[in-house]
């Protein structure tokens, strides 16, 4: 029986047991302003702070957040040796590096992953109602890359944050039925 749930070319079939116990804890976003960006990932997608990590003598700083209920932050330490070890325990956490300077340097630009040359593509993010957060995101003035009613996937939208980075916003209960008639 395969550990895996599709197949595909390449799969490796034996866990090797050192992996037991990995766990993919973050994606990092270079950012240019952290009062921006922080901004937008607490107020606009509602994620919690957990850890900033300044490095003076490199000249940067790291947040890292991750979408948490109010019950789930209420479970973090204060103490902040515990939370550097609960942070980087945890699985899908979101850190912004911040070059010191960059958010008064005019030539700074990170490059999105989705112009040319593509690479990196885009963070997800599940939303209980795709409707109610999207007429939420136009409120509150969020740049929109698509709409769920543009193009031919209507179950999902894109947005980015102050960097140009895009977020898939979608809800869960929805996929299966609006991407049926689109798989093989």
């Amino acid at each position: 029986m395969s550990r895996h749930f599709e197949s595909a070319p390449g799969l490796c079939e034996q866990r090797d047991p050192a992996t037991n116990d990995f766990v993919f804890n973050q994606t990092m976003l270079r950012i240019k302003d952290p009062a921006v960006s922080l901004d937008f990932y607490t107020r606009v997608l509602g994620m919690t702070l957990l850890r900033k990590l300044d490095f003076p003598e490199m000249t940067f700083s790291l947040f890292f957040l991750a979408a948490l209920s109010e019950q789930a932050t209420q479970q973090w330490s204060k103490d902040t040796d515990e939370r550097t070890i609960q942070t980087f325990s945890r699985p899908a956490m979101l850190e912004l590096t911040w070059n010191w300077g960059s958010e008064t340097d005019d030539n700074c630009q990170y490059h999105n992953g989705n112009d040319e040359p593509k690479g990196f593509g885009h963070i997800g993010f599940a939303v209980p109602d795709l409707t109610a957060a999207c007429q939420r995101f136009e409120a509150l003035g969020v740049s929109f890359v698509k709409k769920p009613a543009d193009g031919k996937m209507k179950d999902i939208a894109f947005i980015r944050d102050p960097d140009g980075y895009w977020i898939e916003i979608f809800e869960p209960a929805r996929l299966p039925k609006g991407l049926a008639g689109f798989l093989g």
